[in-house]
């Protein structure tokens, strides 16, 4: 092995890094496994782009998602762990060490934890990007505590959206499900629930055209949303105060496909109770293997799951 190659061996690498990934790099180097993240393109993961976190135990006045995620990675730095800010783009676990590659090197690792998470899925308007945070959300539980006695709208037609529907109802004086068609995916309960609560309204056949709002003194907000009516293609702005994509999310395990066990959606599989997935060494956890909680703090302690499963594996390898 050339001194190169050397340094690019590893006894334990993470893919991600969001609260999952860095919590796991946090435990594996205080037990000196100087562990490797590889941050991808995303460092920090999901919560780099939710402005207030309230609900992460520790924090008693809220803190901001991005600071949040810095922490975590000064504090995993600290005990030895090392970022690497490159994109794995393909692996090899057909035989120890497993291989990494990303564009321009291959690393080597003993175990691996895949902690890759899943992107809520998005419009894909510009408008929504610019006030993702500033009134435009995918995580109900994360944020609706932020729209007290406001009106918000729910994209969707499945479950996903009406369960944030009814979620936001605690929160908001009004809640409107916006549906591109006339039908709704979701099953029966969940729509019969929807529609028997007094705060719900629908409106269908209506996709979203923008987002509109206000910026001052560089401080933006979302203050309504352009609807297109899919039949006559005609434009209506309604005003609200928040738009929630209840879409659904999307794991991040396409470079795993063919590799290791997923469901139909590509959330990764692991052994009831463990992190351990249907390769022995590689571990998943976070919203990669997650698509009930999907919360800072559940992603957080399947990271910690993960990195006791690895050290307690390679150890039984050493003997």
């Amino acid at each position: 092995m050339t001194n190169n190659q050397e340094k690019k061996h590893h006894k334990i690498a993470i893919i991600g890094s969001g609260p999952a990934g860095l919590t796991a790099a946090l435990y594996n180097a205080r037990a000196n496994l100087n562990p490797v993240i590889f941050e991808g393109m995303q460092p920090g993961g999901q919560l780099t782009i939710t402005t207030e976190v309230e609900n992460y135990p520790g924090f008693e006045e809220g803190i901001q998602g991005p600071v949040l995620m810095d922490i975590i990675r000064k504090q995993a730095h600290r005990f030895g762990a090392e970022s690497i800010y490159k994109e794995i783009i393909e692996v090899d676990f057909s035989k120890r060490p497993f291989t990494l590659k990303t564009y321009d090197d291959v690393h080597t690792a003993e175990a691996v934890i895949i902690s890759t998470g899943a992107s809520a899925r998005l419009l894909g308007l510009e408008s929504e990007k610019f006030y993702m945070g500033y009134g435009v959300s995918a995580c109900a539980t994360c944020d609706g505590f932020f729209f007290k006695g406001l009106t918000v709208m729910v994209i969707g037609g499945g479950d996903t959206a009406m369960e944030e529907a009814n979620y936001l109802t605690r929160f908001a004086k009004e809640v409107i499900i916006v549906h591109r068609r006339e039908e709704f995916r979701a099953s029966k309960i969940m729509y019969d629930r929807a529609k028997k609560n007094p705060k719900i309204t629908f409106l269908k056949n209506k996709i979203v055209n923008k987002v509109v709002g206000i910026e001052e003194n560089g401080r933006k907000s979302m203050t309504g949303v352009i609807l297109q009516d899919t039949k006559d293609k005609s434009l209506t702005e309604y005003k609200v105060d928040g738009l929630f994509l209840g879409i659904g999310h999307k794991p991040n395990t396409e470079i795993f496909k063919d590799i290791l066990d997923m469901d139909e959606t590509g959330y990764l599989k692991v052994k009831p109770g463990t992190t351990f997935t249907n390769i022995e060494g590689v571990f998943a956890a976070g919203d990669v293997t997650d698509k009930t909680y999907r919360q800072a703090i559940t992603a957080a302690g399947s990271g910690c799951m993960a990195a006791i499963d690895a050290e307690r594996w390679l150890e039984a390898q050493e003997h």
